[in-house]
């Protein structure tokens, strides 16, 4: 059989574009990556035939420049384009663009993404297609006084969250009338940074959902059907840490309801291609639960391989073909599932103290573990430099197992043989989720890691190859060693309780936590500020962090501007203590900020919001 297209252009980086990559070779096509500056060595490079540089090393100027990758089409002469997913893979205007330099995009129509991917209009395309939305507001937000208005009538906390986008940017949960402002500035500025739109909008938060979303498919000849379910509901800052399939606890009728709903509204966007419907589930004591459409995604989600695993399909291949012309290989009654998959994010991230900083760096070993059930998705090898431009994802470990206990075990199992060096990772906190008694019992929801887990401040693998301390965590109340190879297991010696044990307090100078550019300055010298007022925002790995003075005072230096690019540790702000003469000493460093602080990217926003 011929293959569907000649040259695919793979139009991302990283995971995903090894992903895709790999997927055109099966199927007998050339591929092209795109680079920037900073991947031009990646292993998306090495694998793909042919690459075309994008000059420069920040997203904007490279993968989301729309200009410079419909002139890489045309100078590769692809005959077809895969967005994989994030930058441009839900932008309207670039699947048309594509579309006027002679290739197919692979995805949906245009029009499918402007109505989805405005979540103003998907709200109200899911009302007509009778399906119930998070209670919210249907028009952009024009300025903070009607988030008060909407929390005093329907109570607080509140969620803002972009209008355009996904991946969990561009969301603030507001707890008070008095966090309004800030917060409406905040996600404003970080939606028109990840998206090139500022537009938000303001809906009810929910106290304790799981986020749970159907994998739906669809085709150009009027077919369309739903793949089954994932719970994406372990989440930081509203990006998804640990995904599975199918969604634990949920009772079948609720299954069926959930993919009937995700089809009606699929066919009401008039969708073709691989989509993914978000809905925010609560069950009650005794009761099947209720659910509420949160979004549409319209494109492949981060976590397809579970829904793979599961179902043994190709889902990237079967996109392929649909972008051909080709009906669906399967039916609503075809690829049923059978098992459990889980999926973990590893991302490059210390989540020391449950801060889940960014951390860039070089990856001095990476072995991934083998075994049956077991699969690695990954965007880097041994001696690949993770940078500070783009989101944190290393690699993606899935498990599949005859049931959700043995996926469990499986998973455990393959996070300890994991040997990933050089920088720290979410791997830690991994393992102490998939130990904690409420994860095992499906209690968690999608606050559960902020509320509910406790994380040490030093739970951070040693960063020296080959060494290292033990990694310690704590669940249920208990500290639990996790030794390198080769150690023996201890108990933890002079450990205080507290997720802040360790942290040096009353600081008057503010430093970046990480690498990163400044987004935001929120003061001036002079200016009077309390402790725990945010002082200035860095982004670095597309999350946004907002910085706090551990003092209250007075200004006595601002040292950097926005846009200014700045390391960690580096000072940026001075906070003279209330009563000190302006231009004394400073107070040492102080910590990186507590968890809360950060708001960040990888897929849709849960209670307030989600990651994909």
């Amino acid at each position: 059989m011929a293959p569907p297209f000649s040259t695919v252009l793979v139009a991302n980086r990283g995971e995903i574009a090894v992903r895709v990559i790999r997927a055109c070779r099966e199927l007998g096509i050339a591929t092209v990556a795109v680079h920037s500056d900073a991947d031009a060595g990646s292993l998306a490079v090495r694998l793909a035939g042919r690459a075309v540089a994008l000059p420069g090393c920040t997203a904007a100027e490279t993968y989301l420049d729309r200009d410079r990758l419909v002139a890489a089409v045309r100078a590769s002469g692809a005959d077809a384009v895969h967005p994989g997913y994030g930058f441009l893979a839900e932008d309207a205007a670039f699947a048309r663009a594509v579309a006027d330099a002679g290739a197919v995009f692979i995805g949906p129509p245009p029009a499918a993404i402007e109505m989805m991917g405005d979540k103003l209009s998907a709200r109200l395309a899911a009302e007509t297609a009778g399906v119930a939305v998070v209670p919210g507001t249907t028009v952009a937000l024009t300025d903070a006084a009607e988030v008060v208005r909407f929390g005093d009538a329907h109570g607080w906390p509140v969620a803002i969250k972009a209008a355009f986008g996904g991946g969990g940017r561009g969301i603030r949960v507001v707890a008070s009338a008095a966090e309004a402002s800030d917060a409406f500035a905040s996600a404003a500025s970080e939606a028109e940074q990840g998206f090139g739109h500022g537009e938000c909008y303001v809906e009810r938060y929910l106290a304790w959902p799981r986020h749970v979303e159907m994998q739906i498919f669809a085709d150009a000849h009027g077919a369309c059907v739903w793949l089954g379910e994932r719970d994406c509901s372990i989440q930081r800052r509203h990006q998804k840490l640990i995904e599975e399939a199918p969604a634990p606890a949920l009772p079948d009728d609720v299954r069926r309801a959930m993919g009937e709903a995700a089809v009606r509204v699929a066919k009401v966007a008039g969708y073709v291609g691989a989509g993914t419907v978000e809905f925010l589930y609560e069950a009650e004591d005794g009761h099947a639960g209720q659910f509420w459409f949160l979004e549409m995604n319209t494109r492949l989600q981060v976590e397809h391989p579970v829904t793979e695993m599961v179902t043994g399909l190709d889902l990237v291949a079967e996109q392929i073909r649909v972008a051909a012309g080709a009906p669906l290989s399967f039916t609503q009654e075809g690829p049923g599932g059978r098992g459990h998959a889980i999926e973990c994010r590893i991302n490059a991230e210390d989540p020391a103290g449950g801060r889940f900083v960014p951390a860039p760096g070089t990856l001095t070993a990476l072995v991934p573990p083998q075994g049956p059930g077991l699969r690695w998705d990954g965007g880097y090898e041994a001696g690949d430099t993770v940078p500070p431009f783009y989101d944190n994802l290393v690699g993606k470990l899935v498990v599949w197992a005859a049931d959700r206990p043995a996926a469990i075990a499986r998973m455990e199992a393959a996070l300890a043989e994991l040997r990933l060096e050089g920088l720290p990772t979410t791997v830690p906190a991994q393992r102490a989720i998939l130990a904690h008694p409420d994860f095992v019992a499906a209690r968690h929801s999608t606050v559960w890691v902020e509320q509910r887990l406790s994380l040490p401040d030093d739970a951070t693998p040693g960063l020296e190859p080959g060494g290292g301390r033990s990694q310690e965590v704590r669940v249920g109340g208990r500290w639990y060693v996790i030794p390198r190879p080769g150690e023996t297991t201890r108990p933890p010696a002079g450990r205080g309780l507290g997720p802040s044990a360790g942290r040096a307090a009353g600081s008057g100078t503010v430093a970046s936590q990480m690498q990163g550019t400044v987004v935001r300055v929120l003061v001036a010298a002079g200016d009077a500020v309390e402790a725990g007022q945010g002082v200035c925002a860095v982004e670095a790995m597309k999350m946004e962090t907002l910085l706090r003075t551990e003092i209250g005072g007075t200004v006595a230096e601002v040292r950097v501007v926005a846009g200014q690019a700045v390391r960690a540790g580096e000072a940026l702000v001075v906070v003279e203590p209330a009563g000190a003469a302006l231009g004394g000493s400073a107070a040492p460093a102080r910590e990186p900020a507590g968890p809360g602080e950060t708001a960040g990217p990888s897929e849709t926003a849960g209670p307030g919001g989600t990651s994909a």
